[in-house]
């Protein structure tokens, strides 16, 4: 019986390292910056956790130059271009004649920087030169430029500097949201004034409204606070604007005189005051 359970609990144990180690081989690395373990500053952390949401995204750019060069490039952010092969790949070229696939940076050799609307995201440690630059390895160095309503967009490449006998590179460059600075929120003084009115309104409301309904009981329209009150609000305004705005005294007779007995009587007598003796 020990046996048995001494067999089934080995069994168990080499399941859990194995799904241990195929769970490692399945996730997928991410960007490691050049230098000793451990030896990113807060600012690089901070940018490569800024870059997150372009990590599950994949870009491609075709560049075709005459007879000789057609390329198809293919980059990931942070991440390998296939995972299945474990080269650390995050940016390669595939020749699109011969199929030759060539890994122009690696992200286990990473530098990250950025200014006040661009991050630099550099790749080292891809495949040698041939005849090209003392045959030093390349490296791929990709401008993130500022671009707000996108998340991603516009990856191409612009140049490859190989004429030179050290520092060559690839230069790519895309426009993402994720570049530019945050956006300052300042509530002018009108703003927060607004703000105070609409939540003294709102608590004269709810409150008005749950004295009246639980502690004097009222029913229907006469919830609402002072309601006598608001439901004459028109006339008073009406009266208020009648007083201030009237341009005449009360007492004035009015300008349009009519055809009444009266006016005519009061015409008769203007006219006999000549008749009168001197």
């Amino acid at each position: 019986m020990s046996s048995a359970w001494h067999t089934s609990g080995l069994l168990v144990v080499l399941m859990v390292l194995a799904v241990s180690v195929w769970a490692e081989e399945i996730k997928e690395k991410t960007c490691d910056v050049t230098g000793d373990e451990n030896s990113e500053s807060r600012t690089e952390k901070a940018l490569l956790k800024k870059l997150e949401p372009l990590s599950q995204m994949r870009f491609n750019t075709t560049v075709e130059l005459g007879t000789t060069e057609n390329y198809t490039y293919h980059f990931r952010v942070c991440r390998e271009v296939d995972s299945s092969l474990h080269d650390l790949a995050g940016l390669v070229q595939i020749d699109r004649k011969t199929g030759k696939t060539t890994v122009i940076g690696r992200i286990n050799e990473t530098q990250v920087f950025n200014g006040s609307d661009w991050i630099m995201l550099i790749y080292k440690g891809g495949d040698s030169y041939g005849r090209h630059c003392s045959g030093e390895k390349r490296r791929a160095v990709i401008m993130i430029s500022c671009k707000r309503g996108f998340t991603a967009s516009s990856f191409s490449i612009v140049s490859e500097e190989r004429e030179k006998e050290q520092e060559c590179f690839y230069l790519f460059e895309m426009d993402s949201s994720v570049a530019c600075p945050a956006e300052d929120s300042h509530l002018s003084v009108g703003s927060i004034l607004l703000i105070i009115l609409v939540s003294l309104i709102a608590v004269y409301i709810v409150g008005g409204f749950l004295y009246q309904r639980l502690v004097v009981g009222a029913k229907g329209m006469e919830q609402f606070p002072h309601f006598a009150f608001w439901q004459d609000l028109g006339n008073l305004v009406a009266d208020g604007c009648d007083f201030v705005c009237r341009s005449k005294p009360r007492n004035a007779p009015a300008a349009y005189r009519g055809v009444g007995d009266d006016q005519l009587g009061e015409e008769s007598e203007e006219r006999d005051d000549h008749l009168l003796p001197m």
